[in-house]
C-alpha cells in the first residue's frame, strides 16, 4: 500500500464515520422515500454544483469529460444510488438494507478485477470476508422468518445502492480526469428533481424538515465527497470495505437517538468489524513504511 493509498483509507474511514448515523436522521425525518429524495438530491446536487462553478478553473474541459463513458458512469451511479438507498430505508428494516449494502466491497474487487484487471490483494479478501461474517452476525435476529414483499423489494434497492457505490468508486479510481464534484452533483440533482417531481412541493415539508437537513445539507455531501476523492488514492474494494463500519455503528446511532437497544449479536458483530478493520488498517500500514524503507535503501 502506496503512501497516497493510506491517505485515501484514513479519509474513507472518516467519511464512514461520519456517514454512520445517516439512517437515524432519515427515521427521525418522518417522510417517505421520495421526499427524502427530494430533499437529499437537490441539496447535495446544489452544494456539488455551487462548489464546482466556485472553484474550476477549467469548465469547459470539464464539460467535455462528462460525455465520456467514465463521466456518464459516474452521473448515472450517483443518481442511482441516490435515488435507491432512501426508498430502500421507507420500505425495509435498516438492517436488511445495511446488510445488503455491506456486499459493496465483493462487489468493488469483482468490477475492478473484471473491467480494468486490478488484483485485490488477498488480505482485503480475507478482511471482506471477516466483516461480513460479523455484520451478518450483528444483523441476524433469533429466528429467520421470510421477508415481507416490501422488505424483500427494500433488500434488492439495498443491493442496487450497493453495486452502483461500487461502480462508482471504480470508475473514479481509474479515470482521474472526471470531474467529482460536477459529475456527482449532476447525478445528485436530477435525483432529487425526480423525488420533487413524484411528490410534489406541498407535500415536501410533511415530517421533520430540521432532521432530513441534517443528512441532506451535512452528512451526505461531506462523506461523499470524502469516499469520492478517497477512491483516487486507494481502491474502490479498500473504501467500500471502510463503509462497512455504518453497518455496525448504525444501529448504535438508533440507540443513543431512539432508545432502541442494540441486541447481543449486534455488539458482538460490531465487535469483529471494528477488530478486523483495525487490524486491516494497522498491517497495511506496516507494509506500507516496509516497503517506502526498502525502496529508499
Amino acid at each position: 500500500m502506496a503512501r497516497t493509498s493510506l491517505y485515501g483509507v484514513l479519509l474513507a474511514t472518516f467519511a464512514a464515520l461520519l456517514l454512520s448515523p445517516d439512517a437515524l436522521f432519515l427515521r427521525l425525518s418522518g417522510m417517505d422515500g421520495m421526499q427524502m429524495l427530494g430533499w437529499r438530491g437537490l441539496c447535495m446536487g446544489t452544494l456539488f454544483l455551487s462548489a464546482w462553478a466556485l472553484t474550476s478553473r477549467t469548465r469547459r474541459a470539464d464539460m467535455a469529460t462528462l460525455a465520456a463513458p467514465a463521466g456518464i458512469t459516474v452521473i448515472l451511479a450517483q443518481f442511482c444510488n441516490a435515488s435507491l438507498f432512501p426508498n430502500a430505508i421507507a420500505l425495509a428494516p435498516v438492517a436488511v438494507v445495511l446488510i445488503a449494502i455491506a456486499t459493496v466491497p465483493v462487489i468493488a474487487a469483482l468490477l475492478s478485477l473484471v473491467i480494468y484487471g486490478e488484483r485485490t490483494p488477498r488480505a482485503t479478501w480475507i478482511t471482506t470476508l471477516l466483516v461480513l461474517a460479523g455484520i451478518a452476525l450483528a444483523v441476524s435476529g433469533e429466528g429467520a422468518a421470510p421477508l415481507a414483499p416490501r422488505a424483500a423489494l427494500g433488500a434488492l434497492f439495498g443491493l442496487g445502492v450497493a453495486f452502483t457505490l461500487a461502480l462508482n468508486f471504480v470508475t473514479l479510481r481509474h479515470a482521474p480526469q472526471v470531474p467529482i464534484l460536477l459529475a456527482v452533483g449532476l447525478g445528485g440533482l436530477m435525483a432529487g428533481t425526480l423525488g420533487l417531481s413524484l411528490t410534489g412541493v406541498d407535500r415536501m415539508t410533511d415530517g421533520s424538515v430540521p432532521a432530513i437537513l441534517v443528512t441532506a445539507l451535512l452528512i451526505i455531501p461531506v462523506s461523499f465527497f470524502l469516499l469520492s476523492v478517497a477512491s483516487r488514492h486507494t481502491t474502490a474494494a479498500n473504501v467500500s470495505l471502510l463503509m462497512l463500519l455504518e453497518t455496525v455503528l448504525g444501529p448504535i446511532w438508533v440507540w443513543l437517538g431512539t432508545g432502541e437497544a442494540p441486541t447481543p449479536r449486534m455488539l458482538l458483530g460490531g465487535a469483529i468489524v471494528v477488530t478486523t478493520l483495525t487490524v486491516y488498517l494497522i498491517v497495511s500500514d506496516r507494509q506500507a513504511r516496509r516497503r517506502r524503507r526498502a525502496a529508499l535503501a
